[in-house]
């Protein structure tokens, strides 16, 4: 039988290799660029929404293995959700990532993106599963405030 962990490692090659999220929308309501200095790691995410539901998402870009993945799972996650439980999503996918949150219930709603738990345990590459969740969630911020900008990732 198969380790979990075995398991959660597949689905980050799988999504890092060949991610259909990985393209360009048509007319994007927003497009918001996600960079990490610390190891060269670009994307740009595109957000379509239908009223406050995110009805698609996409991505370009560069990078490791984890950052890419972690975009592509980060979009099959949050796509035919609202803004809110996309935030809150997010807000859990972060803490689970620093540690701050371990409740096996709680992290239920991550979905297939619990699979990065582990990568708490490896500093290095904490900022490159972040990338895309803290683009996303200042895109999120900046719709609600009226603005726009590219944003380092992961001060």
């Amino acid at each position: 039988m198969e380790d979990l962990t075995d398991v959660y490692n597949e689905l980050i090659m799988e999504h890092s290799m060949n991610s259909y999220n990985k393209k360009k929308l048509s007319n994007p309501d927003y497009s918001e660029m996600g960079h990490n200095p610390n190891c060269g790691d670009e994307i740009t995410l595109e957000l379509k929404l239908n009223g406050d539901t995110i009805e698609d998402m996409a991505f370009s870009g560069h990078g490791c293995a984890i950052s890419q993945s972690s975009t592509s799972i980060m979009i099959d996650t949050l796509k035919g959700k609202t803004l809110e439980e996309a935030k809150d999503i997010i807000k859990t996918f972060i803490q689970m990532i620093k540690r701050e949150i371990i409740s096996e219930e709680e992290l239920e709603k991550l979905e297939d993106a619990i699979c990065f738990k582990n990568v708490s345990n490896m500093p290095a590459r904490v900022k490159c599963a972040l990338l895309a969740w803290h683009t996303l969630e200042d895109m999120i911020n900046k719709n609600e405030k009226g603005g726009t900008a590219s944003i380092d990732c992961c001060q």
